[in-house]
């Protein structure tokens, strides 16, 4: 496999946003990342950018309440990390707050090419899960799901919720959706996932280099 075409350890904290009149502006490439607060979202884009600080972890899940905006050395791209949603000790009013701000940043930022969906893989699918890929399917949005904490199943179970995953992304979203297995503790799927990440940020190799690559 060739390497990924952009260092996503370069990744540095560039603001953060309540709201989407405070995000940077609308212009380049974005990729964000969204889940259930305690799905691994945060672990997942430290493990990507090889920095153990750089999304807060947090022993309370839902703590994150912003948009969370980190720039990459490759001009004019960005990774954005959403609130994270579905926490049951979240208040409801802070819940519908947070999803609100998610939905008009879904809805109306242009620059973005991508939404990584960061679900647990032992409880995929949850209720806001299904929201959020049909809302891809609706905006012909690629989605790209990570199936995180793999390590807590073996091999087998595992790869039976990814072939699940992949069954009902393929029904919905068609060739935009698409699955892996992933564990931050474990590094594994990061190469497939910057991988992805730069066929969204960059745009798909060219055919030569494709042919090279066969």
């Amino acid at each position: 496999m060739q390497d990924s075409r952009i260092n996503y350890h370069t990744a540095r904290y560039l603001i953060s946003a309540a709201k989407l009149s405070q995000c940077p502006a609308d212009s380049g490439a974005e990729v964000a990342f969204a889940g259930r607060s305690n799905a691994g979202k945060s672990s997942a884009i430290n493990a990507l950018t090889q920095q153990s600080k750089l999304a807060r972890t947090s022993k309370t899940p839902g703590r994150t309440q912003l948009l969370n905006f980190f720039s990459l050395k490759q001009e004019d791209c960005r990774l954005v990390d959403l609130p994270g949603y579905g926490y049951a000790k979240v208040p409801v009013a802070m819940k519908l707050d947070w999803q609100a701000h998610i939905s008009d940043y879904l809805a109306e930022r242009q620059c973005l090419k991508g939404l990584v969906l960061v679900m647990d893989i032992r409880h995929p699918l949850t209720e806001y899960d299904q929201v959020l890929i049909d809302w891809c399917a609706n905006a012909q949005l690629p989605l790209h799901v990570l199936l995180t904490k793999a390590d807590k199943l073996s091999r087998g179970p595992a790869t039976q919720t990814l072939n699940q995953v992949r069954k009902e992304l393929s029904q919905r979203l068609g060739e935009l959706g698409s699955a892996q297995i992933f564990s931050a503790s474990k590094k594994t799927g990061v190469d497939q996932l910057s991988h992805r990440l730069d066929t969204w940020l960059l745009g798909p190799l060219q055919e030569e280099d494709e042919q090279q690559d066969a």
